[in-house]
């Protein structure tokens, strides 16, 4: 052994370690009697990148149904988001809610 070595401790058989996903999240927006469709279709194109076919389908959905699947995200994702459609909500005077539930 190398004298540069001698105070050394014996290497260490390295471990693979399996990395876990993340839990993912669902972020569903409420559907309410006063935000128009077309702010819901524009929340959806801009804050959750989805195109206007797809962003008409869900808002759709969010009629029909009284809630509709936006995006699906690891929790800080999915928060953010959500925050940003309540302020962009408040912001256009709207009472647009969404919730975020585990997937």
């Amino acid at each position: 052994m190398p004298w540069f070595l001698e105070n050394e401790a014996a290497p260490v058989a390295k471990r693979k370690r399996k990395l876990a996903e993340p839990e993912t999240f669902r972020v569903i927006l409420l559907n309410d009697h006063f935000t128009t469709m077309e702010f819901v279709v524009e929340i959806l194109m801009f804050i959750f990148r989805k195109s206007e076919g797809e962003a008409n389908r869900i808002m759709l959905d969010i009629h029909r149904q009284g809630r509709g699947v936006a995006g699906v995200y690891p929790w800080d994702i999915a928060q953010t988001k959500a925050e940003q459609v309540h302020a962009a909500a408040r912001q256009n005077e709207f009472p647009l809610r969404c919730v975020v539930e585990k997937n």
